[in-house]
């Protein structure tokens, strides 16, 4: 295998965060495990969480989180710079700062190490962007290459965000553009141009540290990333975690239109049906085209950040993003109700 000759996609038989184990099929392999309790253990795997954290002291805590997956891109260099993004923006969605990383990787035993040395290069320089120091990692040989990262954080133990602290009242911000699974299932088919695969792999490539960065100044009650689960998964975590339900104004989401009009053709990821299977019960489409819902039920890779955020700072908090060019979208795409005990999510 030649350098010239790697189409790293064609190695995979999913891409990105597509290969995600489904979020109910990974409740159930998860159920009946034991957690061990530790006052100082704020969040652990028994939540639905983005990352791990444990105080340290009354000023610190860890934030530790692992993400990797098959590749999402042809060239080696956006591959691991996408992973990369990935695996950081779960220590940005929980409100912490990036410090340390370990690289995860998988590479067949032919594949020539000027691509796995652009791999780790591409990894390298998101982590240095990112601010943390990548200090080692582990590697194994498999057929299907693999790249990601083991990351750690820190964030104070009173501005930790989760998920599930969602309020009624709350409006809702996203950060990029919906549909980066169908579109990359569309170049993966081939059936998009180069402009679009280009902006796509910028998408993926982009650090959610910008968006973060701003988001730590309001008061902002909850946060998670989207990513496998697509934003009905993770918007459906987020409003069970808190026994309420959530208003999404669709006319508010910016969908990305080629994505739209592959879903319209049919060209989907396997994972949206996953996310479709685990979270539809709970979600009230009204009229809403197929299409649409599709692409609200795409698995994203290194997705932008939900944010669910006292009304009165939501308007402060979307201008300020919009005047940062390196968050992509940001957008009011809903609102946090009461439960009232029928659907959880609600498209208008």
């Amino acid at each position: 295998m030649r350098m010239d000759e790697i189409k790293l996609t064609k190695l995979a038989e999913c891409a990105g965060c597509g290969a995600k184990v489904g979020a109910g099929e990974l409740s159930k392999l998860l159920e009946g495990l034991k957690v061990r309790q530790d006052p100082n253990l704020l969040v652990g795997y028994d939540r639905s969480d983005d990352a791990s954290v444990y105080k340290l002291s009354d000023e610190l805590a860890l934030v530790q989180t692992v993400d990797f997956f098959p590749p999402i891109a042809d060239d080696p260099y956006t591959f691991g710079a996408i992973a990369a993004a990935n695996a950081l923006s779960d220590v940005y969605a929980m409100g912490g700062e990036p410090k340390l990383a370990l690289n995860v990787m998988a590479v067949p035993e032919d594949m020539p190490k000027e691509a796995v040395h652009a791999i780790l290069r591409g990894g390298y320089e998101k982590a240095y962007e990112a601010g943390a120091i990548i200090t080692g990692g582990h590697s194994i040989y498999d057929k299907e290459p693999k790249y990601g990262m083991a990351v750690t954080g820190f964030v104070h133990p009173d501005k930790l965000l989760t998920n599930s602290g969602a309020q009624p009242g709350d409006v809702l911000i996203y950060t990029k553009p919906v549909g980066i699974g169908v579109l990359t299932a569309g170049i993966k088919g081939s059936l998009t141009d180069e402009e679009t695969r280009t902006f796509a792999e910028g998408l993926m490539m982009t650090l959610n540290k910008y968006a973060r960065d701003i988001m730590v100044k309001y008061r902002v009650h909850a946060c998670t990333d989207v990513t496998g689960f697509g934003m009905m998964g993770h918007l459906l975590e987020m409003a069970q975690g808190i026994e309420a339900e959530i208003h999404l104004d669709l006319s508010g989401i910016t969908f990305i239109p080629q994505a739209l009009e592959l879903a319209r053709l049919g060209v989907l990821p396997a994972g949206v049906y996953r996310n479709r299977h685990f979270a539809e019960q709970w979600v009230e489409a009204g009229e809403t085209e197929l299409a649409v819902q599709d692409l609200l039920y795409d698995p994203q890779t290194s997705g932008g950040l939900m944010m669910a955020v006292h009304p009165e700072d939501a308007l402060a908090l979307l201008e300020e993003l919009r005047q940062d060019d390196r968050v992509l979208a940001p957008q009011l795409v809903g609102r946090v109700s009461p439960y009232q005990g029928d659907k959880r999510i609600y498209l208008h």
